[in-house]
């Protein structure tokens, strides 16, 4: 690591909180590697910041255990972990100015004057914002706030930085440009991480794994690229963002095009969309893949995206319509009659419904 500081491990093992009756957390693994970002992704209420404030020391677990380089931080103080935790909400002290936000754990912590001025200027330099100092907070915009509240955690040099959804109360535009920002400051650093986000988007722009929650548990981690090919369920696919999600009576056409009954996505961006060489000419197999499907179709929806169109497709399996979403190169009209192509590497198996 740049400056000499590393991350630690991060273990949680078999952790479980409850609430009531309610299971915030049922049973939770997570291992985070040295230097590594995970990423909690999951709706609201599925346990993520739960997890998130047991590892911080602010919610005891009922049961399971929390370690840190092999050391068990059961007991512990917030402030003895080595954990540091940033809110969506900057929570920043409105009778500070900038300095005396970032140094708040530092002084805390007994550090020197001078060393506590020196790690406040590094720290503001890292994260964009040097000659700050002296800023009353009040005056910071939004984006500069987040960076104020970054900094603060990781003054005091924490092996593990705590992220609970930083950017949810920010602007599109901004929330996009601090993602962007937001990994390399870490990588220099070097800490471990674990950011928590409902926004599969945010998970795939920063995570080395993403973990996806639900109803207090873990149902599947992995690298980006390995959750979106193989989310496992349909729960875990719909909430990564796939639509074309089929669990049970599947249109035969479909399920013949899939080589599954049941059980399977069609990825939207695999699908492709060819203008019908005469309107409501039924495509013929001549000139396909071998393998690939063709069946008729018509536009009900379109959206431009920029660098991509998305349309929604009345599909004619079989003499069934069903629905199916497209991501293309081109977007045919609305009420355009189409053909609709499907081979095996749009196919993504689900486990099997039970």
């Amino acid at each position: 690591m740049a400056d000499g500081r590393g991350g630690g491990t991060l273990r949680i093992t078999g952790a479980h909180v409850h609430f009531d009756r309610t299971r915030a957390l049922d049973g939770v693994d997570l291992a985070v590697g040295d230097g590594e970002m995970v990423v909690l992704l999951g709706p609201s209420g599925c346990g993520k910041t739960t997890l998130l404030r047991a590892a911080a020391g602010l919610q005891p677990l009922d049961a399971g255990s929390i370690e840190l380089d092999g050391k068990n931080l059961t007991g512990q103080r917030p402030d003895q972990r080595g954990i540091g935790l940033m809110f969506q909400d900057e929570v920043l002290f409105p009778h500070f100015d900038v300095e005396g936000n970032v140094a708040f754990g530092l002084r805390m912590a007994k550090v020197p004057l001078d060393e506590r001025r020196r790690r406040v200027a590094e720290v503001l330099a890292l994260v964009g914002l040097s000659g700050f100092e002296g800023r009353d907070v009040a005056t910071l915009s939004g984006g500069e706030a987040q960076r104020v509240s970054l900094a603060r955690a990781l003054a005091p040099e924490p092996r593990v930085l705590l992220l609970d959804e930083p950017f949810g109360s920010l602007d599109r535009l901004l929330r996009e440009r601090l993602i962007n920002e937001l990994r390399p400051v870490l990588d220099q650093v070097g800490v471990t991480a674990v950011h928590v986000t409902h926004d599969h988007h945010e998970a795939f722009a920063l995570a080395d794994r993403i973990a996806v929650m639900a109803s207090g548990r873990l149902l599947r981690i992995g690298t980006p690229e390995e959750v979106w090919t193989d989310p496992r369920t349909a729960q875990v696919a719909r909430f990564l963002g796939h639509t074309n999600v089929f669990e049970a009576e599947v249109p035969p056409a479909l399920a013949r095009a899939a080589g599954r009954e049941n059980s399977f996505v069609l990825r939207a961006d695999r699908i492709e969309v060819n203008p019908n060489p005469a309107a409501g000419e039924r495509p013929s197999a001549d000139g396909a893949a071998e393998g690939t499907t063709q069946l008729p179709a018509s536009v009900t929806r379109r959206r431009f995206r920029g660098d991509r169109y998305e349309s929604r497709l009345d599909v004619d399996a079989d003499g069934v319509t069903t629905t199916l979403d497209a991501i293309t190169p081109y977007g045919p009209a609305v009420g355009a009659a189409v053909t609709v192509l499907i081979g095996s590497g749009a196919v993504i198996p689900l486990e099997r419904c039970r």
